[in-house]
Formats: C-alpha cells, structure tokens, sequence
C-alpha cells in the first residue's frame, strides 16, 4: 500500500510539473497492464533505452527521412515528445513496456498512417492489440470500439475501418515495439517501412483491390 501511495504522490507531481512523458511512464507503472511473456523477452534489448528526443534538430533532416516525417507530424498536431527524465531510470529499467509504448506512441502514428483523431487512435490501439503486446490492450480495444463511436459518431465509418487495417498491420510486421527507432532518424521512412514488413500490406491498403 505504501509503494501504490509513493508511486500516486509522483504521479501527481509529474502532472503538475507538465512533463507530460514523466507523468505517461509513472502512469503506465501505477495501472500497468501485465505484459506478454513473449515480448519481455524481445524488450531485453531496449531496457532503460531512451535517448531524448528534439524535434528542432529531426526538422532538419531532408524530406523523406523518418526523423523529418517524424517532427512534421508532431508540429503539425501541435505535440511533444514524451521525454523521459533521467530521475525516472529506475522506473523505466524496471517497466520497459510502459517505457517503449509511451516513447513510441506517436512512432506508431507515422509509421503506421494513422492521424490523431478517434479514428486514428483507434488504429494504433488495433495495430498494439494485434502485435500481442498486452491482454490488457485487447480489453482497451474492445472498450473504445465502443466508446470512440459514441465520441465521435461523425467518424464511425473511419473508426472500423482503421480497426480493420490497425489489425492486419499487426499480423504482418515485426515486433515493432522492441525496435531501437531511435538510431535511425536519417533512414527514409519507405525503407524503413519496408524493413519492418509494414510496406506491403500499407500499399494494399492504399489498393484496395489488392486486399480480395
């Protein structure tokens, strides 16, 4: 009960400094959700991984790049990198899966297509249910099926249909929560795309009558 408490009073210290990645990691720990055994496993190599991420610097990279597509979206959606401070290392070493889904929340959303609205969320959350990170992620799912359709009714017919495309991006790549995205700013975002077998079943999407 005490360690619940300690862990409560940083939380809200967190949110009331504004540091948003801090207070989405102290999150994460304090309702954390078990993680797949099997993806544990694949995380051994980005434990207590987390270099800090600057958006001024990735916007100078040439159009194309994952790094410049990256920062792109972020300024044009008006977000921030959810940074993690270096007085939380205990915490991330300790949950690297709340670690790498906050860190690469908004990865997934570049990577993946998906805006940031209802419907966009809904298909990153499908993508993490499908890639069988956490039981408890499936549970989430099932909940915003239902809860974003009440949200955003005007977006019903985007919100299935991300929820179709999030699952079958989910079967066909790599377990992408394990990849170090960190190390390859300059990378064009196609080819990385392409490595992390998310480019084919995306160009399929795009044609839909390649799906039947």
């Amino acid at each position: 009960m005490l360690k619940k408490i300690q862990k409560l009073k940083a939380l809200l210290a967190a949110k009331n400094s504004d540091n948003l990645g801090d207070f989405a990691i102290l999150k994460s720990d304090l309702f954390g959700a078990e993680v797949n055994p099997e993806l544990a496993t694949k995380l051994k190599s980005v434990v207590g991984y987390y270099p800090p991420i600057n958006l001024e610097q990735l916007s100078q990279y040439p159009p194309g790049s994952f790094g410049r597509e990256y920062a792109d979206h972020m300024q044009a959606n008006h977000l921030k990198p959810l940074n993690i401070s270096p007085e939380l290392d205990d915490v991330a070493k300790r949950n690297v899966f709340a670690l790498r889904y906050v860190v690469t929340h908004d990865i997934f959303h570049v990577l993946l297509g998906f805006d940031t609205t209802c419907a966009g969320e809904i298909g990153v959350l499908a993508f993490a249910a499908e890639q069988n990170y956490s039981n408890a992620l499936k549970i989430s799912l099932w909940l915003a099926k239902f809860l974003y359709s009440i949200f955003a009714p005007w977006q019903i017919k985007a919100i299935f249909a991300n929820l179709k495309r999030g699952k079958e991006l989910g079967k066909t790549a790599d377990c992408i929560l394990a990849y170090r995205f960190e190390e390859y700013w300059s990378e064009s975002i196609e080819e990385l795309k392409k490595k992390l077998c998310l480019l084919v079943i995306l160009l399929a999407f795009a044609q839909p009558s390649l799906l039947f």
